[in-house]
Formats: C-alpha cells, structure tokens, sequence
C-alpha cells in the first residue's frame, strides 16, 4: 500500500510590493533569517544569488542535538513575479515538493507555500512524523509567519 503524501498549507499577506517580495523571496540566503536558530540551518552550497531553474542549493540542519542532515534542493521552476518550485534531491524526506507563489493583492503581496513530503522508513516514518516531524514543520512555518511580520511591518 502506497502512503499518502503529506500535505502543508500556509499564506499570509505581506504590505510590500511584488517587486520586494520576489527580490526578497528569490534570494536563496535570506532562508537562513527564515529558520528558526535551534536548527543551525546553513547554505553549504548556492550558485547563484537569486532563483534560476536547476539551480543545486546545498544546505546542513540540526535534527536533533548532535544529529545533522545535509539536505540538497534543486530550483526546477521559476516563473518571476509569480512562483517557484524547490524539489529535494537528498536529505531527510522520501518526498519533498515545495511550491511558493506570490500574488498582488490590493494591501500587498500574498504569499502561499505548499509542501508536499513524504518521509522514508514506511511506518516507522508514520510514528515519526505523527511525534515529531509535523508539529516541527509547523513551527519552522510558524516562525517564518513572525519573522516576515517583523521584517515587513507596516509603517505608520
């Protein structure tokens, strides 16, 4: 039996142009301002210093103390002012889709990103996402909501 893809959902509306949000959100080191500290995320790798497809980025994260992970993404789509796509090439996950669009909104700009993910080990994998894995990508998108208010907030 197949396991189901995982699926996680966020938006959130940022009071800034289309032209800040993807110079923003198309430079690949302003991902390590998006992740929380505890995971000691760093960019071992990164060719270019905005999004172009097939783009290797190479990162290193702390799991859990003493446990570190590489994990390698490639850039497979880039549509500017619009979207992109991240895809995993190895690191933690069995699965990993992430697909991050932008659209103008009359206060801004809305962001949504949505991650489909799978983790290896079968049902072994089912107990660790269920404990562990879901409610820490939850809280990497929730400390990512936070720091963008922070970042963009509005000017009175």
């Amino acid at each position: 039996m197949n396991d189901p893809i995982h699926v996680l959902q966020t938006e959130q509306e940022l009071p800034i142009t289309m032209e800040e949000a993807w110079d923003f959100f198309s430079t690949p080191r302003n991902l390590e301002k998006l992740t929380p500290s505890n995971l000691q995320f760093k960019i071992i790798t990164c060719s270019h210093d905005s999004m172009v497809p097939g783009q290797i980025i190479s990162y290193k994260i702390r799991l859990f103390p003493f446990v570190w992970m590489n994990w390698v993404t490639e850039i497979t789509q880039v549509s500017e002012n619009d979207h992109f796509v991240d895809n995993q090439r190895s690191g933690p996950y069995k699965i990993w889709h992430h697909r991050h669009t932008f659209t103008e909104t009359d206060n801004g700009v809305l962001m949504k990103d949505e991650v489909h993910y799978l983790l290896p080990f079968g049902f072994i994998g089912k107990i660790v996402h269920a404990l562990v894995v879901k409610s820490q990508l939850k809280g990497i998108f929730e400390y990512r909501y936070k720091t963008l208010e922070e970042l963009f907030a509005k000017k009175k």
